[in-house]
């Protein structure tokens, strides 16, 4: 039934969302999350971007936070949620997106990292970080992060 909704949807013009990979980055000894600034409009995110060939989802989405944030750490392998949201695109309208989220344990920071003249980061206590993230999903995964273990 659902790839029948599915082809129907194609048919008429709708298409299942396109996928992305992102990371909490959670700092082994806070608790704290790293938020950094999108580049286009300077809304508070999290780190993400597409998957990348030849690397799990788990893993592109370590590379993003080194990319985008300059935060290293460990990966987990389990996804934590997924959200959606629109991306606006060069051309002026917007596609949508569904983000699958992964768990680093952050250990790591670097001042120097490839996205660090575009961006900027900082560290939040998750309740805070999900007050200043647009998306609702994005924020219910900042809410329900587990206890650090210590």
């Amino acid at each position: 039934m659902t790839a029948l909704l599915r082809s129907l949807g194609m048919l008429f013009g709708r298409r299942p969302p396109a996928m992305q990979v992102g990371a909490v980055c959670r700092c082994v000894r806070t608790g704290e999350v790293v938020l950094i600034t999108s580049r286009g409009t300077g809304r508070w995110v999290i780190p993400k971007g597409w998957p990348m060939e030849g690397k799990t989802l788990p893993a592109a989405a370590a590379t993003e936070a080194w990319e985008e944030a300059g935060v290293e750490g460990r990966m987990h392998e389990a996804e934590l949620g997924r959200y959606r949201y629109d991306k606006e695109q060069d051309r002026g309208y917007s596609v949508p997106v569904e983000v699958r989220v992964f768990l680093m344990d952050a250990d790591r920071e670097r001042a120097d990292f490839p996205e660090s003249r575009q961006r900027r980061r900082r560290w939040f206590a998750p309740q805070d970080a999900a007050r200043l993230v647009a998306e609702p999903g994005l924020r219910e995964i900042l809410l329900a992060l587990p206890e650090v273990s210590g």
